[in-house]
Order: C-alpha cells, then structure tokens, then sequence
C-alpha cells in the first residue's frame, strides 16, 4: 500500500480531532448549562484521545512520536480544515461547528471501517461507535434550537452562515485521492461530501433554519495543505506549554 497516501490521511483525520478536541476543552466550565459543560467536556476527551490513536499508528509508519507530533510542530505543519481552529465564540456557533464537523468525521469512520488498511478499519470500528453520541448530541439540540425562539433560530442561522464555508473545507481533495479508491483504503472525499450533504439536510429540514443551495457556497480551503488562519498558532502555543515544560507529562 502506498504510505504517504494512508499517512497524509491519517495526519488530517487526527489534527482535526486533536484541534477541535482541544476547542471543546475550552467549554469546560462555560457552559450554558450544566449538561452542556460535561457533553463538551466528554466529546473533548474522546477527540484528544482519537487523535492519540491515529498519531500512534503514523508512529508505526515511521513518523515521531504521538507527543511530539501532537506538540511541537508549528501551525504550518497542521493538516486540519480551518472549521475546527476557529474560536468558540458563543454557544451557537460551537453546537454549529459541532454538528457540521461531527456529522462528517461519522460518516467517515463508517466508510473508514471498510479499508483495506486494517490498522486504521480496526480502529474506525471503534471510533464510529463513540461517535454516534456525538452526532446524536448535536442533532437533538439542532433539532430543538433550530424550532425554538426568534432568537435562537437567528443566531443558530447566523453560525450556519458563517461556518458552512468552512465546513465545506472538511473535504479538500487530497493529492492521493486516486491512490486510496485504487487501493480501498478510502472512498475519497467527494463521495463523503455527497452522504454528508444527505445528512445536514435531513435534520435541518426539521428545523426552521436554511441552508442555502450547496453550489453557492464557496468553500474555505488550504487548512489540508498547512494554510491556516492566525486563530491555530496560538492555540498550539497553549496545547503545548506543558509538554515543553515537562516532556515526561502524558496525555
């Protein structure tokens, strides 16, 4: 099998899951209501401890250590989309980001557990499983957001509108696209963006809010080929401040 292709898909599936883990970490404490506080904080853990999965296995590929590359690369290495480095702002745009990123990342380790890899198929068995809360959380309170008030339908409306760009950078075709079909590792990101447009639409057809036509969305790209905005590098400078401190320290 071709290496550098499972190893550029491993890295953007786990920068994802360990940027994005680490923005939910920051709701712990914030949350607008106690139930809010402990789901962001326990879907935190399961992406930091997703990503540590996927690092370990580039680990056997051949590349350094989960913790090193977990911590000391800069903001131009990362492969993650720009969606998950954006701030948390308000409450809204994060149950936003959560439901777009989510209903994705599920749908691709449904897929991912048919690969042909068996190393990444074992543990996307594993990881679709912790994801359906996931999606099951987001989509109960789209649902309920999104019908609700005045005011939650229009900002619940004006997140969707300033991520769904952003989202769309989820499915950056990666230059190995060919080579995973060829091989069955992976279906490739077109086919996920079509089962995950199927999707969004299914549980926002239940709500109040509209999703624009898809072909008018431009998406935001680059976050899969180190272009970020400047929101990552700081974040990372945080992530690691104790790794730096204390290299003994685990996760």
């Amino acid at each position: 099998m071709n290496q550098d292709a499972i190893k550029e898909l491993l890295y953007k599936i786990a920068d994802d899951q360990l940027i994005l883990g680490h923005r939910n970490s920051e709701w712990t404490g914030f949350g607008p209501i106690l139930e809010e506080d402990i789901a962001f904080s326990s879907m935190a853990q399961d992406k930091v401890g997703q990503s540590y999965a996927l690092y370990q296995i580039l680990h056997q590929l051949g590349e350094q250590e989960p913790d090193t590359v977990a911590f000391m690369r800069n903001a131009d290495q990362f492969h993650n989309c720009q969606l998950v480095e954006l701030p948390n702002g308000e409450y809204d745009f994060s149950l936003i980001r959560h439901f777009l990123f989510d209903t994705a990342e599920s749908i691709r380790f449904e897929l991912l557990a048919n690969s042909s890899y068996q190393p990444l198929a074992e543990l996307a068995r594993k990881i679709k499983g912790e994801l359906k809360y996931h999606t099951l959380h987001a989509n109960t309170w789209i649902k309920k957001l999104g019908s609700a008030t005045e005011e939650s339908i229009s900002r619940l409306q004006q997140s969707l509108d300033v991520a769904l760009p952003y989202a769309m950078g989820i499915f950056e075709p990666s230059p190995y696209e060919a080579i995973l079909q060829a091989e069955n590792i992976f279906v490739g990101e077109v086919e996920l963006q079509k089962r995950w447009q199927v999707r969004v639409e299914e549980v926002l057809t239940q709500t109040q809010l509209h999703l624009p036509a898809w072909n008018s969305v431009s998406p935001v790209l680059g976050g899969r080929h180190g272009q970020h905005t400047p929101h990552l590098q700081p974040l990372l400078d945080e992530m690691s401040e104790v790794f730096k401190i204390d290299p003994t320290a685990e996760w």
